[in-house]
């Protein structure tokens, strides 16, 4: 039977403020109960209360501790920054459980920012002309569901939108939909205060957001049903 989630430790943050302090394996293994007991633990035990949670709502959004969660050691391979470790810790939920799948909901716990964020990021290029193609030919059910998000106080992001309007869609002349059809990804975040993780209330909050964004979710969904 999954752990209810309590909260992190009080020790959570200040755990990673001292890691990139460190930023040593050493330092990390003397430390590596401080870690599990205050952060991965219980980051496990939030994954797998979100997904029953989820489960119980039909949200279709899956998780567990073993295959949601991101590690907190870096890969350096490629990278000029070849410190070790990350200074927060992550998880998505998904349609099916896994990391790869589209329409995820993403939980971030950092020295840095706390958030959450429902996203279609990245996505294959094939979906990610649907969507465009959907902004476009369908502008009434887009502008349906942006208007809905901001009922619920969300808006979509522009993360990483291009400049110039892409390929194929050089016509499109309203305001709103060029914005949309620049965009590389589609999302919505809401800000965690970091003192609030340290409280079990914490899962109602972002159940609340995933309600809240669920007119991104199902606008998205329909979309993939489509191709």
């Amino acid at each position: 039977m999954n752990s209810e989630f309590k909260g992190f430790g009080k020790d959570a943050l200040p755990f990673l403020k001292a890691l990139g302090f460190h930023q040593s394996r050493e330092w990390f293994q003397e430390n590596r109960g401080l870690f599990e007991r205050e952060l991965r633990e219980p980051f496990g035990d939030l994954v797998e209360t979100l997904a029953e949670r989820f489960s119980a709502l039909g949200l279709g959004l899956k998780g567990d501790r073993k295959k949601s969660m991101f590690r907190i050691t870096r890969d350096v391979r490629f990278a000029k920054d070849k410190r070790p470790y990350n200074q927060h810790l992550s998880a998505i939920l998904s349609p099916d459980g896994t990391k790869t799948s589209e329409g995820v909901l993403f939980v971030y716990i950092g020295i840095d920012r706390c958030f959450a964020g429902l996203a279609w990021w990245q996505s294959r290029p094939e979906l990610l002309q649907a969507m465009r193609n959907a902004v476009v030919a369908r502008p009434e059910e887009f502008r349906a569901m942006v208007d809905a998000l901001r009922r619920n106080g969300l808006e979509l992001g522009d993360d990483e939108r291009l400049k110039r309007l892409p390929r194929g869609f050089e016509r499109v002349a309203d305001a709103d939909l060029g914005e949309a059809v620049r965009n590389r990804h589609f999302l919505v975040r809401h800000a965690i205060d970091p003192a609030d993780i340290h409280s079990a209330e914490l899962v109602d909050e972002l159940v609340n957001f995933t309600l809240r964004a669920k007119p991104l979710l199902d606008w998205g969904r329909a979309i993939e049903g489509r191709i």
